[in-house]
């Protein structure tokens, strides 16, 4: 029932620490999600254009592009603007914050993360990205006729 809806999401990982990608990434397949990972930015948007993303869980603190500048790029295009974007942060202040809401950002996930608060906030995305899918066919159809 609830896992079978968790096995049609696909997570991207974005995480410059190896470790921290790998420990996502467990706990996430071992819910039953389909996860691939990233180690920076411009892999991330790589993979986002070339493979289907539901949900990107993408680390604001890395080298060369950091999330935030991953963010401008998702938003930019138009087929990965509606990515739904979880912010994974060190640093839980209210710059960081702004900033990714001005980027459309999702949700906020504060380091360490909490592996409840992961699965309830990867779950809501999901659940948001099938019902935006889901107006997209509506309005597909209503052009249609």
């Amino acid at each position: 029932m609830a896992t079978e809806a968790k096995k049609s999401g696909r997570i991207l990982i974005v995480d410059d620490d190896q470790d921290a990608r790998e420990i996502l990434s467990r706990l996430l397949s071992s819910a039953g999600y389909d996860c691939v990972t990233a180690e920076g930015g411009e892999r991330c948007l790589e993979i986002a254009r070339s493979e289907p993303v539901d949900v990107i869980l993408l680390d604001v603190m890395m080298p060369g592009m950091d999330g935030i500048q991953v963010c401008d790029e998702l938003r930019k295009d138009a087929k990965l603007r509606t990515i739904p974007v979880i912010l994974l942060t060190a640093r839980d202040d209210i710059s960081t914050r702004a900033q990714g809401m001005e980027r459309g950002v999702s949700e906020y996930l504060t380091k360490p993360v909490n592996k409840r608060e992961l699965f309830t906030r990867v779950q809501s995305q999901l659940h948001s990205r099938e019902l935006d899918r889901q107006l997209e066919r509506t309005a597909a159809n209503i052009d249609k006729e």
